[in-house]
Formats: structure tokens, C-alpha cells, sequence
């Protein structure tokens, strides 16, 4: 190896080295230029060597002081070490970073001798923020334990409960102002007295109380804290006190050194209990009596409300009911199928109404409206701090509904990735929180709606086979309204009856025409579809008769048969044949009104508040010759 390889070798081994000190480390020539510096220096005072080395030291981290005044180098214990050849150490003064911010720093100046000559200096030095800072907190923590000290006696003397101290040998050392008035004492008489023999020596009977038995004292021997809630302390007077006490040990290197007894007198308690224990029964027979009205009210309601909001007498509606029936005691999960606006929810709340889980939580979910990163939380809860946002404890919907029935609203729409974790919870009644370690067990019985085809949702790899037959033990298909048209009379005179009540409306009167009307539309938004309509018709009707015309877009609006309103006793009713006719008439007194134009604003479709392209079908239908159209002057659009 030559002489300039074993050089740079040095060289190498001796930057190696400056850079695995921690410390911050620089050297400075004779005329204190920087002329190396390791690691460390660079990472708390943000240089780079290329940009320092030869600079003078103090004009790039040493010119000013903490408070941005001037620092005059012939002050600097940096250059000192240059100029008297000794040591300087400063524990408490500031260099400056590149970004022009301050480091609070130590530093030690050594100056380097050649042939006993100063020929330089090195700088080593440490960031001492976080020293700073952690001795600021300290001093700030000494001044609050100083505080709590003064403010010691006070509390003692502030408590409402008596409070007093024992040695190791079961002496009093200390009482507070509470413990006098409780049991007449004075610390000063009893101080260094064993306070069994003061207060505790008998039992409330008289009988004797052995000092080995006593768990004040237990305390000093077993070193557990010990509390009692039913015995007697004895004044000084004779008469004794009915208490409830803690004797909590005062451990010092691992051994109990003494106790402090914290006290309160349950006299007055004891004669609220006796006259709580007197008040209950009669508590008790006014209870079972509203118990007795409650039920018989629970019963007149179901039987009035014929499963709350489910209304109807079709044999498709029946057929549901009757499943609702035979499920609802059980504690099977139901799944409920349908089309939106079919009133799956009402399914749900009638399943849970003659369940034996009527008297808990009926929890809905709808799980399309969770978001994916937030379905965990949903449904199982968070622990503070479990994720950002999660400021505070949170139950999820398992636990809200255990003792009841959770309802899964739009199932289909739960994650993939989340349904594994959903059917283990549901499969084995447990869960943990988000954050939280701790298994949660539970008891729910789950119902679940949707109007997918989870079947073909499992065949698309869009939802499990084994959550979807977890849930499908008693699978409920709830009909859709055009199915059960004759239904549509009595839904639809609830919603009327109960929209006008809601917008403080007149009642308005359902004629046949209008239930003709409604009974041909096919309602594919089923029965949340035809309370729009209706509510739609209320809102537009100005006087008392119902404009459906204005709300069912495709209504063919006929002659009234009679202006009765529907007669529950004896519906009226007309023939198809002659249903026929007057939809024909009608459509030729609009054709007629518009000038036989059809197409266009003023033209018939238009009048009729309907698509061209269904009046030239009606028409069509109907036998309303085309020719008659033709026959005007009038530009019509074919």
C-alpha cells in the first residue's frame, strides 16, 4: 500500500469515527475557519462542509445571541480557546441554525497544541432542546407538587367523609375535621392511641369486636384494600355511629407501612332504605297494575293498527303475514326480499313486535349508507383513540341491539372485505371494538332486507355463500304492489287521510275514478311510490276535490260516474266494457279541446298531462280513428 493509500485510509477511518459520535463535532484552524466536522453537526446545525469549510465559525452559527442581539467574537469561549489555549465549557447558550432558527446547545472548546503552540481548536456540542424542555416540565411539576402539599391539609379538612391515618402498628397519626364531628374526638387526644380500641372495640350489639378481626387493621397485615359497608364506629359518647369505611394500605417498598380509613356516616341512609323498603311495596302493586294496562293498551293497539303500518287484505299480503306469524316467536334470522318501496321495514318491525325481544331495541342499519373505512366502527364500536376522529368511546349497533333485534337494511350493499368480520359476529355472538382488545359477547336476532338477487350477487364473487345462508334461515318475500292491487284502494285512502292530517289540509275525497285510476298504474316504485303520488295530489289539489291528474303523469282522467266519495259499505263500480267507453270519450273530448293536435304544447297528450306516444297507443287501442286528425288543417307530428 503507498503512502497516499495509507493515507486516504486514515483519512476514511478518522471521518468514521467523527461520525458515529453523537455529539455534534467541528475543528477550527488558527484563525478559526471551519476545516472538518462530522455527522452530527451537520444534522443539528442543517450545514453542509462543502458550504462551511472555511468559513469563520462564529459569523455562521455564533453571532448572536438567544435574543437576536449582537454576540462579539472577542466574547466568543469558542475563540477563546485560540487565544488562551484552555478549555472552555458553556452549558447554556445558542447556535444557529441554517434555517435561521436557534439550537440551545452545550458546547466544550479544545484547543489544539502543536509543539506546544495553539494551532486550532475543536468545538464538540449537544442539543439540549429536549433537556430544556424536559427541565422546564419539572420545575413546572415541582411547583404543582409544592401546591398540592399546602393544599393537603385543606382538602383533608374539605372532605365531607371522616379520614384518618395509621402507622404500622395501627396507631392514629392524623385526622381531618370530619372525623371530630363524626365521633367527637380531637386528633390531639387520640394521636398515638391504637384506633380500635378508640372507636371499634365492639360490635353495634355490644358484643366484644377482637382486634384480629377487625378489616381496618387487615389491611396493615395483608396489604389489600379492604371496605365495609354495615358497622358501627362508637362515639365518644357511647353511642354507636352505622358506617361504611375503606381501609386502604400505605405501601412503602413493597410492604404495607400503615392505612388511611376514609369513613361516612349512613345513619341518615339507614332510615331512607327503611322507608324505600316501606314505599316499595306499595311500588310494587302500582306496578303490576300499569303492567296489567300496558298490556291490554299493547294488545287494543295491534289489534287497531293490524301490525302497526302493514295494511291490506290481498291473499299475496295474507300469505306474508301469516309467515310473519309463524317466524316472529322464534329466534331464527329472517331474510327479507323484495323490491325497493315495498315497506321491507315494516316487515321487520312487525317480525320484531311479536317477538319474545319486543320489550328491547329494534337497531337498524342501512348498511348502503356506511362507508367502507368506517364499517367496523358502525358496527362494533371504537375505543378512544382507535383511529383519527375516534375523540371518544363509541358503541357500535351489535351492542346496541344485544337483548334485541338488529335489522340489516340493503344487505347486498356490504362490503366484500367486511362480511367475514359481520358473520363471525353474527355466528358466534362476539366482537371487538376497534382499538380494543376486549371480546364483547352478545345476543341478537338478526333480520336482514334487500332487493338484490343475492344469489346472483354469490355467483358474481359480490357476496358470501355462508353469510347469505347465515342470514336466509327463513327467507320472507314480500310482494310487490302490483301484485296486490287490491290493496291499492284501503293504502290508499290511509295516505290520503293521513297527508291531509300532516298538511292541515280539508279532507279530500277518493272517488272510484281515481281508484280506477290508480289500480291500472304497474307502481313499479310500489307502495313508496303511491304515497308520493297521493301526497303529490294533495299538495296540487287547490279545492276538495283530488287532483290526481296533476300527480300521476300517465293518468287517464275520465267523466266521473258519481261525485260520491267511496261508500265503505257498498263500493260502486263500473264494467271494463264500460271503463272502456268512458276512457274513449275522454280522449275524444281532449282531442276535440286541442283542435285534434296531438303532439306539441296545447295538443291532447299534453292536456292529458301524457306522453304522445301513449295517447297514439291509447287511441289506437281505443278505436279513435286516425283519420279524424288528419282531417284538420292543423300540423300534427306523426
Amino acid at each position: 500500500m503507498t503512502t497516499n493509500e495509507e493515507l486516504q485510509q486514515l483519512q476514511t477511518e478518522h471521518q468514521l469515527i467523527l461520525d458515529a459520535a453523537g455529539e455534534g463535532i467541528y475543528g477550527l484552524d488558527g484563525d478559526g475557519r471551519i476545516t472538518f466536522c462530522n455527522a452530527a453537526a451537520t444534522e443539528i446545525l442543517g450545514w453542509r462542509i462543502e458550504d462551511v469549510r472555511g468559513q469563520r465559525a462564529h459569523d455562521v452559527h455564533h453571532h448572536s445571541h438567544a435574543d437576536g442581539s449582537p454576540y462579539p467574537q472577542d466574547e466568543c469561549l469558542i475563540y477563546a480557546a485560540l487565544y488562551d489555549g484552555e478549555i472552555h465549557r458553556v452549558d447554556n447558550e445558542v447556535f444557529w441554525h441554517f434555517d435561521g432558527s436557534c439550537v440551545p446547545v452545550e458546547y466544550v472548546s479544545t484547543p489544539i497544541l502543536q509543539d506546544g503552540k495553539r494551532n486550532g481548536a475543536v468545538v464538540i456540542f449537544r442539543d439540549i432542546s429536549r433537556r430544556q424542555e424536559i427541565e422546564r416540565q419539572r420545575e413546572q411539576a415541582h411547583d404543582e407538587l409544592s401546591k398540592l402539599q399546602i393544599a393537603h391539609q385543606l382538602i383533608l379538612d374539605a372532605a365531607g367523609e371522616g379520614i384518618y391515618g395509621l402507622d404500622s402498628e395501627g396507631r392514629i397519626t392524623f385526622g381531618n375535621s370530619a372525623s371530630t364531628e363524626i365521633l367527637g374526638w380531637h386528633v390531639g387526644d387520640v394521636h398515638g392511641q391504637r384506633a380500635h380500641e378508640v372507636h371499634h372495640h365492639s360490635h353495634a350489639d355490644g358484643s366484644s369486636y377482637p382486634r384480629e378481626e377487625c378489616p381496618i387493621y387487615a389491611a396493615i397485615t395483608d396489604g389489600k384494600v379492604h371496605r365495609v359497608d354495615n358497622e358501627v364506629f362508637w362515639h365518644t359518647n357511647g353511642s354507636a355511629i352505622a358506617v361504611e369505611y375503606t381501609s386502604t394500605p400505605i405501601m412503602r417498598d413493597g410492604k404495607p407501612d400503615g392505612a388511611v380509613v376514609i369513613f361516612r356516616d349512613i345513619s341518615k341512609r339507614k332510615e331512607i332504605e327503611r322507608q324505600r323498603e316501606e314505599a316499595y311495596e306499595v311500588i310494587k302493586g302500582l306496578k303490576e297494575q300499569l303492567e296489567n294496562e300496558r298490556d291490554y293498551l299493547r294488545d287494543e293497539i295491534n289489534v287497531t293498527v293490524n301490525f302497526g303500518e302493514i295494511i291490506g287484505e290481498s291473499q299475496a299480503l295474507k300469505r306474508a303475514l301469516a309467515q310473519i306469524e309463524a317466524v316472529a316467536p322464534t329466534p331464527a334470522s329472517v331474510l327479507i326480499l323484495g323490491d325497493s318501496g315495498t315497506g321491507k321495514e315494516m316487515i321487520a318491525r312487525a317480525i320484531h313486535a311479536k317477538s319474545a325481544r319486543v320489550d328491547n331495541a329494534l337497531v337498524k342499519v342501512n348498511c348502503a349508507s356506511i362507508p367502507k373505512d368506517l364499517f367496523e366502527s358502525e358496527f362494533f364500536g371504537h375505543v378512544r383513540g382507535a383511529f383519527t376522529g375516534a375523540h371518544q368511546d363509541r358503541l357500535g349497533r351489535l351492542q346496541l341491539a344485544d337483548g334485541g333485534t338488529l335489522f340489516l337494511d340493503e344487505v347486498g350493499e356490504i362490503p366484500m372485505s367486511q362480511q367475514g368480520k359481520l358473520l363471525r359476529a353474527l355466528q358466534e355472538g362476539e366482537f371487538e371494538r376497534v382499538g380494543d382488545n376486549k371480546t364483547m359477547k352478545v345476543d341478537v336476532r338478526v333480520v336482514a332486507a334487500t332487493n338484490r338477487n343475492l344469489m346472483d350477487e354469490i355467483k358474481a364473487g359480490r357476496f358470501r355463500e355462508d353469510l347469505f345462508y347465515r342470514l336466509s334461515v327463513f327467507p320472507l318475500e314480500v310482494p310487490p304492489l302490483r301484485d296486490r292491487l287490491d290493496d291499492v284502494a284501503p293504502l290508499a285512502v290511509h295516505f290520503l287521510e293521513g297527508i291531509c292530517r300532516e298538511l292541515g289540509r280539508e279532507p279530500l275525497r277518493m272517488t272510484q275514478n281515481h281508484l280506477a285510476i290508480l289500480k291500472r298504474h304497474d307502481w313499479p316504485g310500489n307502495i313508496r311510490e303511491l304515497k308520493n303520488v297521493i301526497e303529490r295530489a294533495v299538495i296540487s289539489s287547490t279545492g276538495s276535490r283530488l287532483r290526481l291528474d296533476l300527480a300521476l303523469s300517465n293518468a287517464l282522467v275520465v267523466k266521473p260516474v258519481t261525485t260520491q266519495p267511496l261508500p265503505a259499505e257498498s263500493p260502486e263500480f263500473v264494467t271494463i266494457a264500460e271503463f272502456q267507453e268512458l276512457e274513449k270519450a275522454n280522449l275524444i273530448a281532449a282531442l276535440q279541446c286541442a283542435n285534434w293536435k296531438v303532439w306539441g304544447p296545447g295538443g291532447a297528450a299534453d292536456l292529458l298531462a301524457m306522453k304522445p306516444s301513449t295517447l297514439t297507443y291509447q287511441m289506437k287501442t281505443l278505436g279513435v280513428a286516425k283519420q279524424r286528425a288528419e282531417a284538420t288543417n292543423l300540423p300534427e307530428k306523426s
